[in-house]
């Protein structure tokens, strides 16, 4: 897996210096590799389907359709609505920002119970 470590935290307002945080990335790569390793698959079988996998989810929310995992979760197209934003550095000009559409993840119930054990991360 690819490690990522930001380093040790600027000291909070107590003064105190917090603890380094590991974020761990896992990777189409890393994926690869474990399942070729506990299947048997040669890794380029394995990253063929794989990515179809991926192609298929993401040409479905391209047309707009619900992709449901079961125990995964569920990606969902959303319409974001338009809306006025403000530049800061010139609060009195508006700034039209047109209505969108983005993907939503909604974690399934298995996954959002094993996150939810997770201790909790100090901000980065």
């Amino acid at each position: 897996m690819t490690a990522s470590c930001a380093g040790a935290i600027p000291a909070n307002q107590t003064g105190k210096t917090l603890k380094p945080i590991n974020l761990m990335t896992l990777t189409k790569r890393d994926l690869v590799t474990r399942i070729s390793e506990e299947t048997g698959l040669t890794q380029q079988q394995v990253l063929d389907v794989v990515q179809k996998t991926l192609d298929y989810i993401g040409e479905s929310l391209a047309k707009g359709d619900k992709v449901e995992l079961r125990n995964f979760g569920v990606f969902e197209v959303k319409t974001r609505k338009a809306r006025v934003g403000r530049n800061p550095n010139a609060p009195e000009t508006d700034v039209p920002i047109p209505a969108r559409s983005v993907v939503k993840f909604k974690a399934g119930k298995e996954m959002a119970a094993a996150v939810i054990k997770l201790p909790p991360q100090p901000a980065a």
